[in-house]
């Protein structure tokens, strides 16, 4: 049998490439030899994938749940790969860094469009019966999107807004017991802190504040201004995180008010959230003003921060 001038060039080059490593060539071709060929399903662990749905009660729409939150996690992945790409960059260029922003806004926008399965897509019977069995994990216990933030902005922007002046030139330590999600998670009859964010803060506390300070010169934040500064910050990539700023402190909580007012909204007095979570407060974007890049707003856009949003929502 004959090689035709293509292959035998590649048989060289993998010659040359395990003979670079010390390695047997021979040993790698006789393990290609024997190898099963791939199929998809064990590429991705389909099965395990499919295995990974666990409900606690016989509502049938208690797996839709399940399955979203599960896809939302996965998204937030995505997102995190993205930042990291960032954070590892060297050296850092504008095209890089608008790539991989507009690849995260990409993932941020499919969760905002197909947030109408948690809105509508879910009886809501059967929701308010399996919910209770969910007690006290929450949507709000999310280290990765919490991750997501911290790569996204300074610290100081993640502190509630009536401590940001008080705390700007504090320790990432004593900022982030001021958190703004922090008082979303706090009862308000007794200013305790729920279950939920007790369990949030043993497990992730530590991860926060070691990111906090790791990206301390490193987040978008930083990264944009350090672009102005040069002169680089480029209308794509000012576009670019403007529309991070919105999908994520905008658009993305009021996917779960529409939600919540759906399913917790009732006369006389709201139903709770899982986690008891005071989402009336936490979740609209006009309370908390939380923007990730404020010097690329406006006075005029800051002060009316997310209350268009809120407006249409409610209307």
């Amino acid at each position: 049998m004959q090689f035709s001038a293509e292959i035998e060039e590649r048989l060289a080059q993998l010659q040359e490439k395990y003979e670079a490593m010390g390695q047997d060539m021979n040993s790698y071709l006789d393990g290609l030899l024997y190898a099963d060929f791939l199929t998809y399903w064990d590429y991705i662990h389909l099965d395990t994938l499919l295995s990974l749905q666990s409900p606690k009660t016989p509502f049938p729409d208690e797996e839709i749940f399940i399955i979203y939150h599960q896809i939302t996690e996965l998204y937030f992945k995505l997102a995190l790969h993205e930042c990291r790409q960032i954070a590892a960059a060297a050296p850092l260029t504008v095209d890089f860094i608008t790539a991989r922003l507009k690849r995260i806004n990409r993932y941020f926008e499919a969760l905002i469009q197909s947030f109408e399965i948690m809105v509508d897509g879910m009886e809501k019977e059967q929701f308010l019966k399996f919910r209770m069995s969910l007690l006290p994990a929450s949507g709000f216990q999310s280290g990765q999107y919490r991750m997501i933030e911290i790569y996204a902005t300074d610290f100081i922007n993640l502190v509630a807004k009536d401590k940001r002046e008080e705390l700007r030139a504090a320790s990432i330590e004593d900022q982030f017991e001021y958190l703004y999600w922090k008082f979303g998670a706090t009862e308000l009859s007794t200013g305790k802190k729920t279950l939920t964010l007790k369990q949030f803060e043993k497990k992730y506390a530590k991860t926060f504040i070691e990111l906090g300070k790791a990206t301390v010169n490193h987040t978008f934040n930083s990264l944009a201004l350090k672009f102005e500064a040069a002169g680089q910050l480029t209308p794509q990539l000012k576009t670019e995180l403007r529309q991070l700023d919105v999908n994520v402190n905008v658009n993305w909580p009021l996917s779960h008010y529409k939600s919540a007012v759906r399913y917790l909204n009732r006369e006389p007095e709201e139903i709770k959230a899982t986690g008891g979570t005071n989402w009336q407060k936490y979740l609209p974007p006009r309370f908390q003003k939380r923007i990730f890049y404020p010097s690329l707003w406006s006075t005029h856009e800051v002060e009316n921060w997310g209350k268009a949003w809120v407006d249409s929502v409610l209307e």
